[in-house]
């Protein structure tokens, strides 16, 4: 993974006249006109008697409204039809009540029985990327773990024995962690990262291929680091299999971006940096 600038969003003031917010030529000032009043200032005449129509109209918008609500969560039917939009790359998918819990629980930390669909198999990926690019990951002592929660059975051994040789002591050593994958005391290694969106290029009831687009936060926070904490963005491929009445990777690859725009922000103190890495917890990512 390459270290880049943190990213942010590229902003700038739009003026008095283009404030969406502004009113009377950007004076933030309202004009309000009250309704003219004859009599008692304290009520005027009586309200007219409401009708018992009105109140049967009153009702029947209740009930409307409630059938709507009981009609929008209850999905997962099949009668409700397909957006235009859900077929378009990228485009946002639905997020209306299907029914099935995509998540129904975790082992060791990671999420586990994905259901077996699109949806599943997206969940499936994006949470086994951020495992696959967390700190725990360089922990010699972690990695099997994490390796036998997110591989294939019979892939396991074979991925265990790749990545020990890629997370052996001379690359600890160059991010400045010990054999154990333990920074040394007043450090603290960050290696966080964020799923900011899934693509299904490939989908069977038994395999799946999943792009997940990635951000993170990595490197050593501490005073007098020579591996400070920077931000990356880059995109993780994973090849599925269901197995195990389960999603689980068969391998992964990484490339570089899409990266937006730096921002021209002051970045945070190390100390500043540590301290939201330990008090902000992670998520268990879901569609």
């Amino acid at each position: 993974m390459s270290f880049d600038d943190e990213p942010g969003h590229v902003g700038g003031d739009p003026g008095r006249g283009d404030d969406r917010f502004s009113t009377l030529g950007g004076t933030r000032q309202t004009r309000t006109r009250m309704p003219e009043t004859t009599g008692d200032v304290y009520g005027g005449g009586r309200r007219p008697q409401r009708t018992s129509r009105s109140l049967v109209m009153v009702v029947g918008v209740v009930v409307l409204l409630v059938a709507a609500i009981a009609f929008a969560n209850r999905g997962g039917d099949g009668s409700a039809t397909t957006p235009d939009n859900a077929a378009k790359p990228g485009a946002a998918e639905s997020t209306a009540a299907t029914g099935t819990k995509p998540v129904p629980g975790k082992q060791g930390g990671i999420a586990s029985g994905f259901a077996q669909t699109e949806q599943g198999a997206q969940s499936a990926a994006a949470n086994y990327a951020v495992a696959l690019v967390s700190a725990d990951i360089l922990k010699p002592d972690r990695r099997p773990e994490i390796v036998r929660q997110v591989f294939a059975s019979d892939k396991a051994p074979e991925l265990e024995a790749n990545l020990d040789k890629a997370y052996g002591k001379d690359f600890l050593s160059k991010v400045g962690l010990d054999s154990s994958g333990n920074a040394a005391a007043g450090m603290t290694y960050i290696s966080r990262t964020t799923p900011v969106g899934t693509k299904v290029t490939a989908f069977s009831a038994t395999s799946a291929t999943v792009e997940v687009w990635c951000t993170g936060v990595f490197g050593m926070a501490g005073v007098g680091s020579t591996n400070p904490v920077t931000n990356d963005w880059f995109t993780l491929t994973l090849q599925l299999q269901w197995a195990n009445s389960d999603w689980k990777a068969e391998s992964f690859s990484q490339k570089d971006g899409p990266a937006p725009v730096n921002a021209d922000r002051k970045a945070s103190t190390a100390d500043e940096i540590a301290k939201a890495v330990q008090e902000y917890g992670g998520f268990t990512y879901a569609r």
